[in-house]
């Protein structure tokens, strides 16, 4: 998927992808000068964390503010199942510091759907592959029909705990797997360990069943304050940046600094050929990378004092 970033991007962006051995996902550029264990943090995430559209996304203004080089390691739908699998456990293991972004609750596992931690979902029944927001759509129309009525909408108004009681019961599975990958994730990462939110909106939110955007919220999708504090103890600390600094972000040429059209099926995520932007209006706006590497780096100062691994000084050999 990296890769479709590039072909859809390219205008606007080089992410200089690159694969570290052992690694089926292309990550973001530049690489870390070296892997040797110690050298460099890591940071974990989705598209937030790859940085689409962003020239120097939130890891690399980590690293210049800090002195470290970063491994980032935001993979395109990723949820928390993704990084215990391929070369992602070496390359954790080999962090002074991990810094978890809080990753969407789509693409996590339940009984009508599996995911393998990415938002590109499995049914069960017939072993279709869809993108998280058709695949829900479906669980939807079987409730409510095409359009939901007026007592679908009153019923979410009001969290009628009998409402739509097939899709509460697949987004409560969902919400329990990821949590669970998430938990597992944690656990496996000896390294100190950062969780981040980084998002538009605060973790409290409930979903609604009318609409597919209703069930989700902004991203990170499914998730609520609930799932995050459960996580967050598990954690050194957690860092909180909501903020739509920059949004909608004009897409300008790289080379030419002009505006510039993006089609958005050349990322071979199930966009219409038909769709084109001009605007970046879902992925963090360059302003909103800026403002969660500071917070990132003011979290990472007062946690210094407590675990001196989250420090930037190389590792004594």
């Amino acid at each position: 998927m990296s890769q479709g970033y590039q072909q859809r991007d390219a205008a606007v962006v080089d992410y200089e992808l690159w694969r570290p051995p052992g690694c089926v996902d292309w990550l973001r550029g530049p690489p870390p000068p070296s892997l040797t264990p110690g050298s460099y943090f890591a940071c974990v995430g989705a598209a937030q964390t790859f940085g689409c559209f962003a020239s120097r996304p939130w890891p690399t203004l980590v690293a210049e503010q800090i002195g470290l080089p970063a491994l980032n390691l935001g993979v395109a739908g990723a949820g928390p199942a993704v990084f215990q699998q391929d070369a992602f456990p070496q390359l954790l293991a080999g962090a002074r510091f991990v810094i978890f972004q809080v990753m969407s609750g789509r693409s996590a596992d339940c009984s009508r759907f599996v995911s393998e931690g990415r938002e590109r979902l499995r049914v069960r029944s017939d072993d279709r592959v869809l993108g998280a927001d058709a695949a829900w759509a479906e669980v939807l129309r079987e409730e409510h029909g095409e359009q939901p009525g007026r007592l679908h909408k009153l019923a979410d108004r009001l969290g009628y705990p009998f409402a739509h009681p097939e899709a509460q019961r697949l987004v409560q599975e969902t919400r329990d797997d990821w949590q669970t990958q998430f938990l597992r994730l944690l656990e496996a990462t000896k390294a100190p360990k950062l969780l981040f939110w980084f998002s538009r909106r605060p973790p409290r939110y409930r979903p609604r069943f009318h609409s597919v955007g209703a069930l989700f919220g902004e991203f990170p999708q499914l998730v609520d304050a609930r799932m995050v504090t459960a996580v967050a103890a598990h954690a050194n600390g957690l860092v909180k940046c909501i903020t739509s600094r920059g949004t909608p972000q004009l897409l300008r040429d790289r080379m030419t600094d002009l505006p510039v059209t993006v089609s958005p099926s050349l990322a071979g995520s199930g966009e219409s050929s038909e769709d084109r932007w001009t605007h970046n209006t879902y992925y963090p706006s360059p302003e909103m990378h800026e403002d969660a590497a500071n917070a990132v780096v003011q979290a990472l100062a007062r946690l210094q004092a407590k675990e001196p691994r989250f420090r930037a000084e190389p590792t004594e050999p």
